[in-house]
């Protein structure tokens, strides 16, 4: 062979290798790149590296907080409390840990000092064996010398602890646990079924409101030895049933080999013991038996089957690490509460059963998510956003009232206005539910027509105070706080588009009419929302960024809030005084990376704090631009929120409160260069548009509610500088305006946006 031969041979092989280098980056699956700790230093209890599945009941993982706000996991913290199941908004239960140390039965602290009784059950652990994926998480308990890992299901969990050799392992059972909101149990029973299986409940109450029966059932893959167990701080040894209410729990003793695997699959239930059996063996035991590997590829299955219905080109591996890693939070933190046959508990803690095929979904509040997960779910999985308006048809037919936060289906009245009604309309206009309209336009309107309530069986439903706003044309400052009045004029537009969709005009021409009452709270030489009382007097010694009378926000942020009708808002303003305020905003803003971190309830209300994306009160505002005539704003702030706000590293996910996804799926729709100001409540909707971060982006639409295969949006010379549109075609149609039909994106197609590194300030104006 000779020389030239061989140098040919050589760049033959350098080439192959180049290709195949590339290509496997590209063979890299949507759920390797996301990252579960990312953000969960000063997280909330929602949120943790915990092994779960879309919507799933149970959210098992570590736990090193005590009851506190925010509490849970924080990734700072190099201990583990133990693996808990429930991670729901006001609901907690069931934690689990291994040990071999000496025996502590209660919880302490986990910055007490480790002397043994002294430190409480948990470890400290490695930081280096802390690992986590969609569905897994595992680590290397240093105290204990035991490594757990763990998976789920939607209503089951499955863990392994490989122990020491020891003459006394232990699995704990702790059923009072320290959590976000605390909690007290009233009633609990753990009993031992055989050597290998364990089953029990525990009635709970978490805030002042959630009543829960916790059922579950514990399988064990090696017979342990005995039982023993505590209450209130009594030992019981060798039992085969302990009852009590508070401080309960129970422990099984092994004697270990060196490197020995145990498993524990459980499954739980809101109903009784049986349904708990019955989900474990639907979902683990008859498919998977004691395959804990099987149990995890499910889950990353489950996972990628979602994250996989989005694909992006282009753009920094950390760019695919935030969008996929927030496309994934959009679907982890909130629940499924029916079990595998759809029984369910109701609000009234009465069994009820769901039709087939139907999913009873919970949470935190749909406050303000129609700015974010409520156009995510719609577009990327509207199987699940007609899941929710089933639910929520369930609760009204069942109990009388829809749900504006049903953790664990139950009313908790948390946060303002009844906005799952957004996702209800826009369900509807866009073709995904259509089963009832007279029903659906039924349940909505009984919230603004009927003073919200006590609930006879618990919590607050419907919209406190309704009447005053009915009377006054506004929420008075001595009856209510004032952002009533933007959301209940907000409600009263979903209303009112459903009572046209349905065919009632008269009550169209009502409630549209209604939807302006906004307006009664605006001064007129201020031109901002402000506070006034039953009497019309405004309030006294006003300043813009007072949130006295404001929830979460103060008149800054609250006089953009009018998510139905902005050009009614600029109108008001005046477009000048509105992009001189807005642009004055952003700026000041930027150094804060766009998140107000000090609102403060309680004093310095003068503090000027503008853009605050880290509360949904204000997560539109980068987008008004599109209103105001200087679209290429829109596009700037957009993609600088999206660089500065959001990072991608446990300390710095999102600068605020990430509620169960709603920042997730803000960066995942505006990434792609979408929104919905109106939550997509128009007759014809309409999805407003900006500088997309990739390259390319392919939406799969599911063809079972969307007449298009996929969706293309390509952006052309874009980069971290050309953020700006140049010119756009839609279909090889020249596309001059700033929006596009929803229909018209679900009819499948191509979005191509040629960028630039300067604003063409006559694009998007149309």
């Amino acid at each position: 062979m000779n020389h030239n031969t061989m140098r040919i041979l050589i760049l033959i092989l350098h080439v192959f290798l180049f290709i195949n280098i590339s290509f496997g980056q590209f063979t890299k699956t949507p759920s390797e790149y996301v990252d579960v700790f990312m953000g969960t230093s000063n997280s909330r209890w929602m949120l943790g590296p915990y092994a779960t599945v879309p919507f799933g009941m149970i959210q098992l993982g570590p736990d090193n907080q005590g009851n506190q706000w925010m509490g849970g996991y924080e990734y700072a913290i190099n201990s583990v409390s133990g693996f808990s199941h429930i991670h729901a908004w006001t609901m907690a239960g069931l934690r689990m840990m291994p040990t071999t140390a000496d025996l502590v039965i209660e919880d302490r602290p986990v910055d007490a000092p480790y002397k043994g009784a002294n430190a409480g059950y948990h470890s400290r652990i490695l930081k280096e064996s802390e690992k986590g994926s969609p569905g897994y998480y595992s680590v290397y308990l240093y105290d204990h010398d035991v490594k757990a890992e763990i998976t789920a299901t939607t209503r089951c969990g499955f863990q392994k602890y490989t122990f020491p050799e020891k003459k006394e392992s232990r699995i704990l059972i702790d059923l009072l646990i320290p959590s976000e909101y605390g909690m007290k149990i009233n009633d609990a029973r753990i009993t031992k079924v055989s050597n290998t299986e364990i089953e029990g409940y525990a009635d709970c109450v978490s805030s002042w409101w959630n009543n829960y029966k916790l059922h579950f059932v514990l399988q064990f893959s090696k017979p342990f030895k005995i039982m023993n167990g505590w209450n209130e701080g009594k030992e019981q040894d060798d039992i085969t049933e302990i009852t009590g209410k508070n401080d309960i729990g129970a422990y099984v003793i092994y004697e270990t080999e060196k490197d020995e695997e145990i498993l524990v699959r459980s499954g739980i239930s809101m109903v009784n013991i049986d349904q708990a059996r019955l989900n474990l063996e639907t979902e683990i035991t008859i498919p998977f038996g004691w395959d804990f590997n099987a149990v995890v590829n499910n889950a990353q299955e489950a996972w990628n089957k979602i994250l996989k219905r989005i694909n992006v080109a282009g753009g920094t591996e950390e760019d695919k690490i935030k969008f996929y890693t927030n496309l994934y939070r959009a679907y982890a933190a909130k629940q499924t509460w029916n079990d595998v046959n759809g029984k369910y508990m109701d609000p009234c803690e009465n069994e009820q059963e769901s039709a087939k095929g139907v999913a009873m979904y919970g949470g935190d509040a749909f406050w303000n998510s129609f700015w974010n997960l409520n156009g995510l779910w719609s577009l990327v999985t509207p199987d699940i956003t007609k899941n929710w308006v089933n639910t929520q048809l369930e609760l009204y037919e069942k109990t009388g009232w829809t749900g504006k936060g049903p953790t664990g289906l139950e009313y908790s009245g948390i946060m303002e206005g009844s906005h799952e009604m957004a996702l209800m309309l826009s369900a509807y206009q866009k073709g995904i539910y259509t089963e009832d309209p007279g029903k659906l336009y039924e349940a909505m309107k009984k919230n603004v027509t009927v003073s919200g309530i006590n609930h006879e069986c618990g919590g607050h439903a419907g919209n406190p105070g309704l009447d005053n706003y009915i009377k006054y044309g506004y929420m008075p400052m001595d009856k209510g706080v004032t952002n009533k009045t933007l959301d209940y004029a907000f409600d009263d537009w979903c209303v009112a588009q459903m009572a046209k969709a349905a065919g009632y005009r008269k009550d169209y021409k009502y409630f549209i009419k209604r939807s302006e009452n906004y307006k009664n709270s605006f001064h007129p030489e201020y031109r901002f929302i402000v506070p006034k009382d039953s009497k019309g007097k405004w309030k006294e010694n006003f300043s813009a960024f007072d949130n006295y009378s404001f929830i979460e926000g103060n008149s800054w942020q609250y006089s953009l809030y009018v998510p139905h009708d902005i050009p009614g808002v600029i109108d008001l303003i005046g477009k000048d005084l509105f992009n001189q305020r807005l642009e004055e905003g952003f700026k000041k803003s930027k150094e804060h990376k766009y998140a107000a971190h000090a609102l403060d309830r309680t004093g310095g209300r003068k503090s000027e704090y503008y853009i605050n994306h880290g509360n949904q009160v204000n997560m539109q505002a980068a987008w008004l631009f599109n209103y105001s005539g200087k679209p290429w704003l829109t596009q700037k702030y957009t993609r600088d929120i999206m660089e500065t706000y959001y990072g991608s590293t446990p300390y710095h996910g999102w600068e605020g409160d990430e509620d169960e996804g709603q920042m997730g799926a803000w960066f995942v729709m505006s990434s792609m260069g979408l929104f919905e100001m109106n939550g997509g409540g128009d007759a014809d909707p309409v999805l407003d548009i900006s500088s997309p971060l990739f390259d390319k982006i392919v939406i799969k639409l599911d063809e079972n509610y969307y007449p298009g295969n996929e969706f293309v949006i390509e952006t052309l010379n874009n980069s971290k500088k050309n953020i700006y549109i140049q010119s756009a075609t839609l279909n090889d149609r020249a596309l001059r305006s700033c929006r596009i039909k929803y229909k018209d994106l679900v009819k499948g197609g191509k979005l191509v946006l040629i960028m630039g590194d300067r604003p063409n300030i006559n694009w998007g104006k149309h």
